[in-house]
C-alpha cells in the first residue's frame, strides 16, 4: 500500500499469542495487496487491467466487496469518486505505469479521459465476476482498499476476542473500546500542509472508523503551481479549489476513505452539500488568505463536537 501500519491493542485476552497474532496481521493485509495493489504486477487486479476482455471475468469476493462500496459512492457523487480514474492519475504520474513530473498534453488527457467512466465497469455477485464495457479501462483502488484492509485488520482483532484497539493504515484508522489509560482513544486530524505535522483537531473516540483525504502530501510542483494526486474525473486535472482536506466519519473504513475522497473531489461547496445530503459526518478545512477555515456538517456537530462517540 505504499505506507506505514500501526496497530494498538489494549488487554490482549489470554491464550493469544502476540506474534502469532503480528503474523496473521502481516499475512491478512499481504493478501488485501496481492488482490488490490495496482503496484504488483501479478496482483488480482493488475490482472484483470490488463485483460481487454469485455466478458464477465470471475474474481475473488474481496475484490468484488471493494468495488461494490466503489461504485456505490460514484453513484452517490454522481462520478467525482471513479475508481475507472487510473489511466488519468498513471498520466499524471502518480501510479505505477508512467511516472513523471510533467504536465500531460491536453490531447493526452482528452484520450485518457474516454477510459473514465464508472458506468462502464459492471459487477456480478454471484459468483463474483467484474466485466469492464469498454477493454482498456484501468481501475484504480487506492482510494478505497486501504479503508477496507483496515476493516479488514479490525475484523480479524475482533474474532480473537479483543475489543480495545486502534487500527492505522497510512492515517486510515478503525477503532474500538478505550486506550491504554482506560479512557477513549484520541485521534488526531492534521492540518492539510506539504511539509510539515501539525494538529487541527485531537477527537476522543470509542467507536468507528475515520478516513482522510487531502491534497497535501502527495503532488508535484511545476512553475511556481502544484498539482495534486487527486484528480477530477470530470476535468481530467488535479484539483485546483480551494478545499485542502476532508476527514469523514463512519462505521467502516472502507466507506470513510471513498467518501472522503469524493467530497475533496467535489470541492468545498458540492463537497459540503453532498456530507450534508447524505448525513455524513464530515470535517472540511478550506484554504483562505488568512489561513484554514473549518465547515462541519450537521452530522458531525451531533455526533462528535458534542461529546458523542463516533457509531
Amino acid at each position: 500500500m505504499g505506507t506505514g501500519y500501526s496497530i494498538k491493542i489494549v488487554g490482549l485476552p489470554a491464550g493469544i499469542d502476540s506474534k502469532a497474532l503480528e503474523h496473521s496481521i502481516i499475512k491478512l493485509l499481504v493478501n488485501i495487496n496481492s488482490v488490490m495493489s495496482t503496484y504488483q504486477q501479478d496482483s488480482e487486479l493488475s490482472r484483470f487491467n490488463r485483460n481487454h476482455s469485455t466478458q464477465w471475468v470471475a474474481v475473488s469476493s474481496a475484490l468484488a466487496t471493494v468495488v461494490t462500496e466503489a461504485q456505490k459512492i460514484s453513484q452517490l457523487s454522481q462520478g467525482a469518486f471513479d475508481v475507472t480514474v487510473g489511466s488519468l492519475v498513471n498520466l499524471w504520474g502518480f501510479g505505477p505505469v508512467h511516472l513523471t513530473s510533467e504536465i500531460p498534453s491536453l490531447h493526452q488527457i482528452e484520450q485518457a479521459k474516454e477510459q473514465v467512466n464508472f458506468n462502464l465497469l459492471k459487477i456480478r455477485s454471484l459468483p463474483p465476476a467484474l466485466k469492464k464495457e469498454r477493454g482498456d479501462l484501468y481501475v484504480d483502488l487506492s482510494a478505497i482498499a486501504k479503508g477496507y484492509g483496515v476493516d479488514q485488520v479490525a475484523t480479524l482483532l475482533e474474532s480473537q476476542g479483543i475489543n480495545n484497539y486502534l487500527v492505522d493504515i497510512g492515517g486510515e484508522e478503525r477503532l474500538k473500546g478505550y486506550g491504554p489509560k482506560g479512557t477513549a482513544w484520541r485521534v488526531a486530524i492534521e492540518q492539510p500542509l506539504a511539509g510539515e505535522r501539525k494538529v487541527a483537531h485531537i477527537l476522543d473516540l470509542t467507536v468507528g472508523a475515520v478516513a482522510t483525504s487531502g491534497d497535501y502530501r502527495n503532488y508535484f510542483d511545476q512553475n511556481g503551481k502544484r498539482y495534486s494526486h487527486i484528480i477530477n474525473p470530470s476535468t481530467g486535472w488535479p484539483i485546483t479549489h480551494n478545499l485542502a482536506s476532508v476527514t469523514v466519519f463512519s462505521a467502516t473504513a472502507m466507506e470513510a476513505d471513498g467518501l472522503a475522497t469524493a467530497i475533496l473531489v467535489l470541492g468545498p461547496e458540492q463537497g459540503f452539500q453532498l456530507a450534508e445530503r447524505e448525513q455524513i459526518a464530515a470535517l472540511l478545512l478550506i484554504k483562505t488568505p488568512a489561513g484554514f477555515r473549518e465547515e462541519v456538517t450537521t452530522h458531525f456537530m451531533s455526533n462528535f463536537l458534542l461529546g458523542k462517540s463516533a457509531e
